[in-house]
């Protein structure tokens, strides 16, 4: 039985990947920002499933130490197979979070990053294992300004969703070359314009969120992207990233900026 832990689970997106992977008969572990809306969605799904190995972990990605907690709680699991980082945020007002990082590029980026990071050793101990970065489409419309990833000038809120995004791809390309593919994958998607709380501070309309779960289901469990590594994934499929994606100083460089400020030790 895999075990998979689905950041950001107790709606969307994420709880309909939950639900999915809960049917192919995982162990799935629920996060969500606080335990009673971690708990209320792990009852949800079990009802919903008749899978009763359903987990619940809480943190709120806007505080690292929370993300630090919560990695250390994980760590104790005998095993973890799959990391699906799908928790996000788009807003159109400029807030900070806990540590006084810009909330989007905050909970977006540097939340899974440090929690990626921390969980790696579980990760190669559970080999073979796979991490899926649920980022967008959008990732093409981001840019990385290194000098100011707190958007302190001229915020806007759509911006930041996309810089947010093309920070997920690139870190996935970087960590995916850190990375025996023998022992733990990274690929990075886009779910699709998905019916959404996220999409509608921007848009309207979208798909059903059981449409935004094939896609990290595929990457999760699907035999044959067993070994693949370092991709990007729409509809299922392999597909070109951003020209940005292939931009290695600004990959390594977002790296070693995002360390920093997670102050994760190298």
């Amino acid at each position: 039985m895999k075990t998979i832990l689905v950041t950001g689970s107790t709606d969307g997106i994420g709880k309909a990947t939950a639900a999915a992977l809960a049917e192919h008969g995982c162990e799935v572990i629920v996060h969500g920002r606080n335990e009673a809306r971690a708990q209320a969605a792990q009852r949800d799904l079990i009802d919903a499933t008749g899978n009763p190995n359903i987990r619940t972990v809480s943190a709120d990605f806007s505080s690292l130490a929370q993300v630090r907690d919560m990695a250390k709680e994980i760590s104790n699991l005998p095993k973890l197979d799959v990391l699906i980082n799908n928790a996000a945020i788009a807003t159109n007002h400029r807030t900070l979070t806990e540590d006084g990082f810009e909330s989007t590029f905050g909970i977006n980026h540097l939340a899974p990053f440090l929690l990626t990071n921390l969980l790696l050793g579980l990760l190669r101990d559970s080999a073979p294992a796979r991490i899926i970065n649920v980022s967008s489409g959008a990732h093409t419309s981001g840019h990385i300004d290194l000098d100011d990833m707190n958007m302190a000038r001229n915020f806007d809120g759509w911006g930041a969703y996309c810089n947010s995004k093309l920070a997920n791809a690139l870190f996935t390309c970087e960590l995916a070359g850190k990375l025996d593919p023998n022992l733990v994958t990274a690929n990075f998607l886009h779910p699709g314009v998905i019916d959404t709380k996220l999409l509608h501070v921007n848009f309207s309309g979208g798909s059903p969120v059981e449409s935004g779960a094939e896609t990290p289901v595929h990457l999760a469990l699907a035999p044959e992207v067993a070994r693949v590594t370092g991709r990007y994934f729409v509809n299922r499929q392999q597909a070109p990233a951003s020209p940005a994606v292939d931009d290695r100083h600004l990959m390594t460089e977002l790296w070693r900026v995002s360390t920093e400020l997670t102050g994760l030790e190298t």
